[in-house]
């Protein structure tokens, strides 16, 4: 495999299993592929458009020796690829998680765990407004949490929370791949100016933040549409 494969390599990598185990019959959730591919696609929408503001600006980039060069804007076509995969196997596993799993950690206290989130990131936005990227996956992400919680009452947020800390690994090693520990490693790169400057190894402190967004979007909207179905 050429390097300029690799990025469309991470995101077939990311959605091989997770499609292959949709037909499990214990949790067969190809059944709920309508629901699940309207809600990524929806959910993609704003994610893409933030993506392409940040590019367009240079706040953030590729690394063009790990990208086949088809580009849809100044985003990559593996970059769009992006935001169909990974939300793809955040479903299943929160499907999974919902049918497998009985009692999920946080139950009793999912709300306890939810306001301190909302608090977390809010508090976390404002001491980072001048930076772009944390400031607006914090507020965006304390913003919708409090939307969903007061104003929806949703009720499957401990399968959500459980789901996302079975995926908090996995996610970690695909951001790592992308970010790497330098712009000449990492298939994406920064402005460290409009970040926390904080990294996890090869990850940035906002990242993990910035996934359970994009997961929360596209549960949100899968559950959604189930209801309304």
């Amino acid at each position: 495999m050429t390097d300029k494969f690799l990025y469309l390599f991470v995101n077939l990598a990311c959605i091989a299993i997770p499609l292959f185990a949709s037909f499990h019959p214990k949790a067969p959730f190809y059944k709920e592929w309508k629901h699940a591919f309207i809600a990524i696609i929806v959910s993609a929408i704003p994610f893409v458009i933030w993506d392409e503001v940040f590019t367009y600006m240079g706040l953030w980039g590729f690394n063009e020796r790990y990208i086949i060069g088809i580009r849809i804007g100044s985003l990559p076509i593996e970059e769009i690829m992006f935001f169909i995969c990974v939300p793809y196997a955040c479903l299943f596993t929160y499907h999974a998680v919902r049918h497998l799993v009985d009692n999920p950690y946080f139950f009793p206290s999912h709300e306890l765990v939810s306001f301190g989130v909302i608090i977390l990131m809010l508090i976390s936005g404002l001491l980072f407004i001048e930076n772009a990227y944390p400031a607006i996956t914090f507020l965006a992400l304390s913003f919708f949490l409090a939307f969903l919680v007061l104003k929806q009452r949703v009720r499957y947020l401990p399968y959500f929370y459980f789901a996302f800390m079975l995926l908090l690994i996995p996610y970690w090693l695909v951001t790592g791949v992308l970010t790497g520990f330098t712009a000449e490693q990492g298939i994406m790169w920064h402005n460290e100016e409009t970040t926390t400057g904080v990294r996890l190894g090869a990850i940035y402190l906002e990242d993990s933040f910035y996934s359970m967004l994009l997961m929360l979007a596209n549960v949100s909207m899968f559950e959604w549409l189930r209801e309304r179905h």
